[in-house]
């Protein structure tokens, strides 16, 4: 069994229904629990672009 997170106040674009989405982030993608339309997702959480980058302090003006 694999752990999969419900996406709720999204629609399927392809039948419509509201709260059918479901995100497995294993295979790394949403499957709608009503149509079965699949999409993969890309996750970049870890993509290297985004090393080194300075966002600044907390409370800095």
């Amino acid at each position: 069994m694999r752990p999969t997170h419900r996406l709720e106040g999204l629609r399927c674009s392809d039948c419509g229904t509201l709260d059918a989405l479901w995100l497995d982030l294993v295979r790394g993608m949403v499957e709608c629990g009503e149509c079965g339309q699949r999409a993969l997702i890309h996750h970049d959480a870890y993509d290297q672009g985004n090393e080194g980058e300075d966002f600044g302090e907390w409370g800095a003006a």
